[in-house]
C-alpha cells in the first residue's frame, strides 16, 4: 500500500455482491448506497482465500481511485449469514449444532488430501486427527471457498460424525494463528 492509499483509505463493512474466481474479481456492496467496491483476487489471496461466496459479510480497507472504489485489504469475513440451516444439504450430523457450539470447537491446522467438486466432498489430514476428515462441499462453501486443492493448507473445526471425523467449518490457514 503506498502513501496515497494510506491517506485516503477507509473501512467498509458490506457484503459480497458477487465474486468470480475465474475472472479474478468481484464486488462488495456498500451499504451506504454509494458505488460498489472492487474486490480483486490478489486482495483476497492475501487474506488466505481463493474465493468468497455471494452474500457473505465482509469488512475491507478500501480507497477511491480514478477507476472507482477498490478494496486494498480484507479485514474480516463474516460467517453468520451463511451458517444457517444445513439440513437441506443432507448433513444430518450437523443439524443439531448451533453456531456457538461450532465456534467452541478447537481450530485444527490441516492439509487437503483430495477434494472432488463434482462429487461434492473430499478429505483432509488434520493435525491431531489420526483418520481422514470428511469435508462436504456445503461446509467448504460456508467457509468462503469455491474449491480446495490437494496440499492446500487450511484450518478445520471437526466433530465425530456418524461415519468418522467430519469438518463443520473450513477456514483460511491464518485462522490457526493466535489472536
Amino acid at each position: 500500500m503506498n502513501t496515497d492509499d494510506q491517506q485516503t483509505a477507509s473501512v467498509l463493512a458490506g457484503h459480497v455482491k458477487w465474486y468470480d474466481a475465474t475472472k479474478g474479481f468481484g464486488f462488495i456492496v456498500d451499504p451506504s448506497g454509494q458505488e460498489d467496491v472492487l474486490l480483486h483476487a490478489n486482495v483476497l489471496r492475501r487474506f488466505g482465500l481463493n474465493s468468497v461466496p455471494e452474500g457473505v459479510d465482509i469488512s475491507v480497507l478500501f480507497a477511491r481511485t480514478p477507476k472507482g472504489a477498490q478494496a486494498l485489504e480484507v479485514l474480516s469475513l463474516g460467517d453468520g449469514e451463511l451458517a444457517g440451516d444445513r439440513t437441506g444439504a443432507g448433513l444430518s450430523d450437523l443439524e443439531d449444532l448451533s453456531q456457538a457450539q461450532i465456534r467452541a470447537l478447537p481450530v485444527l491446522p490441516a492439509r487437503i488430501k483430495r477434494f472432488d467438486r463434482t462429487r461434492g466432498f473430499g478429505f483432509a489430514n488434520a493435525f491431531g486427527c489420526p483418520d481422514d476428515v470428511f469435508i462436504h462441499i456445503e461446509v467448504m462453501r460456508e467457509g468462503g471457498f469455491t474449491d480446495l486443492r490437494q496440499g492446500e493448507a487450511i484450518c478445520l473445526r471437526v466433530i465425530d460424525g456418524k461415519r468418522g471425523p467430519m469438518a463443520v467449518a473450513v477456514m483460511p490457514w491464518e485462522s490457526a494463528l493466535p489472536a
